[in-house]
């Protein structure tokens, strides 16, 4: 019986993963952990709606706040709660940064903090943030 190797290659049906949606994946992850509490955030969700005729499509949500806390230092359980003021009332939402549905994050701008998390910020507040340059790549 000869004893061929066979190339690695996936069986009929299956696809093989895209290398592209990888390195995203990678690129993700690396930005995602330089995310620290006073940062200015944009978090772009993929949603699905459902059209008035029933019809399903996706679109692009974005979150724009203020990251107050990270928790998690692994890959898998890391999380992020970012606020934003809408509309007179404070919104919180946490992103855990293994959710594929966040197609990427943008940093807008980044204060100095001297805290990891920025609770105080729920209440009345009355000191400016100091502003610190942020680098745009």
């Amino acid at each position: 019986m000869p004893t061929e190797i066979e190339d690695e290659a996936p069986a009929e049906g299956e696809e093989a993963p895209a290398e592209e949606t990888v390195a995203e994946e990678i690129k993700l992850e690396e930005s995602a952990q330089k995310i620290v509490p006073g940062m200015t955030v944009r978090v772009h969700l993929k949603i699905k709606d459902v059209t008035p005729r029933g019809d399903e499509r996706e679109r692009i949500q974005i979150f724009e706040g203020l990251v107050i806390g990270k928790k998690g230092h692994d890959r898998i359980s890391a999380t992020i709660t970012v606020r934003k003021v809408s509309k007179g009332f404070g919104v919180e939402r946490i992103f855990p940064l293994a959710m594929p549905t966040i197609e990427k994050i943008e940093v807008v701008k980044q204060v100095r903090v001297r805290r990891s998390k920025l609770y105080f910020l729920r209440g009345k507040y009355k000191k400016r943030l100091k502003e610190v340059p942020v680098d745009k790549k």
